[in-house]
């Protein structure tokens, strides 16, 4: 597995920005530029769900209800992916966890990243232990 290790988050009040980063290191089996990476939350009570999503050739994916406030860049120079966090909302409050995996395709309900419904979904096998955002109204 790959060691992903998140940083930036903190409180900030509703409206504000945050940029979350995760660095990946050891554990790699495959150049990191080929690898999906996404952000996933987990809010208190609630499942763990995908935010975001790069594939290798810079394709991004946005769970709608984050679709226009935050974005995810990658640097593969430094192996390092980003959560940009614009206009945040009470809600948007969870752990926030960065994943890796080189898997893409048709998987249960109940396995795989997932941005949206529906039996696609990527194998993330590699997580970080999470940074947590609160957003305060």
């Amino acid at each position: 597995q790959v060691k992903l290790v998140e940083s930036g988050g903190g409180t900030v009040q509703s409206g504000g920005s945050l940029r979350l980063s995760c660095v990946a290191s050891t554990g790699l089996v495959a150049p990191y530029s080929i690898y999906y990476m996404g952000w996933a939350r987990q809010a208190p009570g609630k499942e763990r769900e995908g935010v975001a999503l790069i594939a290798g050739d810079g394709t991004t994916e946005y769970r709608d209800a984050v679709q226009g406030r935050f974005t995810i860049p990658r640097d593969d120079s430094k192996n390092t992916i980003y959560l940009q966090m614009d206009s945040l909302r009470p809600d948007d409050t969870a752990m926030y966890y960065c994943a890796a995996g080189l898997q893409w395709g048709n998987y249960p309900a109940d396995y795989g990243f997932r941005l949206a419904p529906g039996p696609e979904a990527y194998n993330m096998d590699s997580w970080g232990n999470g940074t947590l955002v609160t957003i305060s109204s």
